[in-house]
């Protein structure tokens, strides 16, 4: 599909939906998870910690569901190899010797850590953790009212 992703019809009601287009009345709903959820077994002890804070951090924020789980897996599995990635540079630098010839190449783990990085930052903008994507973000509080400044 060409063009821009539609926008998750709840991301829409809290933005105001400014294009004023019609809403998705049959879009798939979702409860919000809780802020508890366990992190998934197979996940390493850095993703698990991830995943621990970002449950909590987007339960809260409630804009997160069941339906989001796998993307959040995927977020934490990117960011234990971003962290894994991250600290081989800096044990061994960005540039290392190419062990075939002894000329300096750019480390391989900088490249895991950089294309770790690039995951993230893609799967940060899904999720509104990015400055930009949150800054689009109105909450709507109990009483139904914008929740801007007065």
């Amino acid at each position: 599909m060409q063009g821009r992703k539609p926008v998750p019809t709840n991301l829409k009601l809290l933005k105001g939906n400014p294009s004023k287009r019609p809403i998705n009345k049959d879009e798939p709903q979702s409860e919000c998870v809780r802020a508890d959820l366990p992190p998934p077994k197979h996940l390493g002890k850095l993703a698990s910690e991830c995943w621990i804070h970002m449950v909590k951090m987007l339960s809260e924020a409630q804009v997160i569901t069941e339906l989001d789980l796998h993307g959040l897996e995927l977020y934490c599995a990117a960011y234990q190899n971003w962290r894994d990635g991250q600290q081989k540079v800096i044990e061994l630098g960005s540039i290392v010797k190419s062990p075939k010839s002894g000329y300096p190449v750019q480390s391989p783990y900088f490249a895991i850590a950089n294309k770790a990085h690039e995951q993230m930052v893609k799967i940060s903008a899904e999720f509104g953790l990015t400055p930009s994507s949150r800054s689009r973000v109105q909450t709507v509080t109990k009483s139904g009212k914008d929740n801007k400044f007065s």
